[in-house]
């Protein structure tokens, strides 16, 4: 049973902003893959709740005049995956939702739940920091663009307001044009599991295809929150790939990260794998942009 004490269908993205201003204690649900099950434990029972699930101006990718990559919140995972545009300029964040649950999950979740959960553990989340994604949010006044970085508020919580919507996730073309990603996700299980640690790493080659000219680190699970490893990224800029540039980068990650003990993994397991799964996923990184790893 779901204890549910009313649900509004909200038909655009302002009267949607409308009923959530009327109605400051209900919760949007899109998909519903999350909010559902909290509502079935019985952790938001008797909530009310306004769907967004209807405003089809919040679904697709779309390529903006300036090179931009706009995608609507409410494209489902599956839907992502199969983009064009995605699959063409930035096939790593379609590679990362592939990973989120089952096919059921993934046809019904959505991008833009996935993120506002504000949950460390959520695949895209990664993969949208380490591609600097800019986020778009309607209110009852304005819109504002805000970088994903600071839409985390702490561990559950993202910045929206009393009223607000995110409206769109922006990859701008400075962030995704000559850059090639890779995303792994370890999980206890390979399939339909939540992520014991997440890494996605993207990089950008020089002319030569021998030597780091730019490169973004994230993870999910290393901290209570999705986060960047800027020290780390810093450190191999303009190094020649090799075994000591990806030792760098994999040492300095772990004096960035903060990780903790859980019942899926103990905080020195959780510090094996920072290390390990940058180097590996910045080694794939490389070889889709063409560069060559000795040994």
């Amino acid at each position: 049973m779901y204890d549910i004490k009313k649900i509004y269908k909200a038909t655009s993205v302002q009267d949607a902003i409308k009923h959530l201003v009327d109605d400051p204690n209900a919760l949007i649900i899109a998909g519903g893959s999350d909010i559902l099950i909290k509502i079935h434990k019985g952790k938001l029972a008797g909530c009310s709740l306004v769907s967004i699930h209807d405003i089809d101006e919040l679904r697709g990718v779309s390529m903006q005049d300036n090179g931009d990559i706009k995608i609507g919140p409410l494209t489902s995972f599956s839907n992502l995956s199969k983009d064009h545009i995605i699959k063409r300029y930035i096939p790593v964040l379609g590679e990362a939702v592939d990973q989120v649950g089952g096919p059921q999950i993934r046809n019904i979740g959505t991008i833009g739940g996935n993120i506002s959960n504000g949950v460390t553990s959520a695949d895209s989340a990664s993969t949208l920091f380490a591609l600097n994604a800019m986020l778009e949010i309607t209110g009852p006044n304005n819109s504002r663009i805000i970088p994903i970085s600071e839409y985390y508020l702490g561990p559950g919580k993202v910045d929206l307001k009393n009223g607000e919507v995110l409206t769109a996730i922006i990859i701008t073309k400075e962030n995704y044009e000559d850059f090639t990603g890779h995303y792994i996700k370890y999980a206890m299980r390979e399939a339909m599991d939540i992520a014991t640690l997440g890494c996605c790493v993207t990089c950008k080659l020089n002319d030569q295809k021998d030597t780091i000219k730019d490169v973004h680190l994230a993870y999910g699970v290393a901290g209570p929150i999705p986060m960047r490893c800027p020290r780390a990224e810093k450190s191999i800029i303009g190094m020649k790939i090799s075994d000591e540039m990806f030792n760098t980068l994999g040492k300095i990650a772990l004096t960035e990260v903060k990780p903790r003990t859980s019942w899926r993994a103990s905080k020195e397991f959780r510090l094996q794998l920072v290390e390990e799964l940058c180097k590996r996923s910045l080694k794939e990184a490389i070889k889709k942009s063409g560069g060559v790893i000795n040994g």
